[in-house]
């Protein structure tokens, strides 16, 4: 006769309670996966073309006869999730990050059913067709990095119910169309990357997203006009290679916090606005490759700029060199190749490359070459050595610049008669 049926009815209650909480501890300890999350794993791998399974990969080791969260880092799960325990006996698959081993399918047949997941990263793969509106259901989101693959087709607008998302990657595939302006509800977004793919139209507002601080929409096909309202939380901005036209926005000197600023590459015209110089942050500023025609000088003369780098080669820059840029403290790199400069190269440059002076960081580089200076070799430059700096001055009407010195190195001064023919000069 059983141990049970030798006690009394109450008694026999509380030992059915004790075993019945001891098994349920003991199944707790194991931490099985809710079964919702290992459909969800099981449709991924079955999505993948299974010729692009290569041993040794993530996905390779997840065999499906034993739990996924008991066995993660075992041979059978080696890898590609992550799981956290949710309640006292079961865990859920809070982290997917996939191994760059090749994988190759799409996304379109897969329901996202993953409610607790925080990180979907599939990134440097070869995952193609179109981003699957079911991504919508990964409400817990805040990473999601599909960089370096092939999908094509359009952003879905419902990204922006993402209300959790802190970084999307999708730069570096095929898609086209429109940036969707939904992407403006993503309040929590720090870091968009947008570039290398074939998207078009004007730029959304973004202007509520007050946590985003890096934006890059290079490599595209973006026109229209860089846009009014952008996040002060800015610390780069990057739209390069794009097909934008307009001028420099006045907002960007509302950017308190901008650091980088790379335009270049595009079709922006009109004046470079001085407050750009006198912004208080900035540090690199690239707007080469455009059809600025001249540079507005700041009323401080630039004196309080944050200013490392500035590249504005490859526009249509006319009249003298402008004296307020080698007062700038901190200017090193200086790039101001193929524009339409002319006259005498001031000696205030030669100084700041060869003695810069106490507190003034020197000209480190300094390109002028492709322009119509004229005059002589301001004095300074002359005691230069090779690798002391790097300054060009080819290709301009500087008949005094032998190549025995380097900075004349790199190809032949303009002929007399294309110097004459832009304006007077001084042999």
């Amino acid at each position: 006769m059983g141990v049970l049926s030798n006690l009394s009815p109450s008694s026999s209650s509380l030992a059915v309670l004790l075993i019945t909480l001891t098994t349920l501890q003991l199944l707790g300890a194991e931490s099985k996966t809710f079964w919702g999350d290992i459909e969800a794993l099981k449709e991924l791998k079955n999505a993948l073309d299974p010729t692009s399974v290569s041993p040794g990969s993530c996905i390779s080791s997840w065999d499906f006869k034993l739990d996924p969260c008991d066995n993660l880092f075992s041979d059978r799960f080696t890898c590609g999730f992550r799981c956290d325990l949710v309640d006292s006996a079961t865990s859920r698959v809070t982290e997917l990050s996939l191994d760059q081993a090749g994988y190759s399918g799409s996304l379109s047949s897969i329901s996202w059913n993953l409610p607790y997941l925080q990180t979907l990263d599939l990134s440097n793969n070869f995952f193609s067709g179109s981003i699957p509106d079911s991504l919508s259901n990964l409400t817990r989101l805040t990473r999601l990095g599909l960089s370096g693959n092939s999908f094509s087709g359009s952003i879905p607008a419902s990204i922006g119910s993402l209300s959790n998302l802190e970084e999307l990657y999708l730069d570096s595939n095929s898609l086209h169309g429109a940036i969707p302006p939904s992407l403006n509800r993503l309040a929590s977004l720090k870091r968009l990357e947008l570039q290398g793919n074939q998207l078009s139209g004007e730029f959304p507002e973004l202007g509520s997203l007050q946590n985003l601080f890096y934006l890059d929409a290079s490599n595209n096909a973006i026109s229209g006009q860089i846009p009014l309202t952008l996040p002060s939380s800015l610390l780069q901005i990057s739209m390069r290679n794009n097909s934008l036209q307009g001028t420099v926005p006045e907002n960007i000197k509302h950017l308190g916090f901008l650091q980088v600023l790379d335009l270049s590459h595009n079709q922006l015209g009109g004046f470079v606005p001085s407050y750009l110089f006198e912004h208080p942050s900035l540090q690199q500023l690239t707007l080469s490759f455009n059809q600025f025609s001249s540079v507005q000088p700041p009323i401080s003369l630039g004196t309080q700029s944050e200013m490392i780098a500035l590249d504005v080669s490859n526009n249509q820059l006319k009249g003298p060199l402008p004296s307020f840029l080698p007062m700038m403290p901190k200017l090193s790199a200086l790039t101001l190749e193929n524009n339409k400069f002319m006259g005498m190269i001031p000696t205030q440059y030669a100084f700041k490359v060869a003695v810069p002076g106490s507190g003034v960081s020197a000209f480190e580089r300094l390109l002028l070459g492709g322009n119509y200076l004229f005059g002589p070799i301001p004095s300074p430059l002359l005691g230069l050595k090779p690798g002391s700096a790097n300054v060009g001055l080819a290709d301009n009407c500087l008949y005094r610049c032998p190549r025995v010195f380097f900075f004349c190195q790199g190809g032949d001064q303009k002929s007399l008669s294309e110097c004459r023919s832009f304006g007077p000069i001084i042999p």
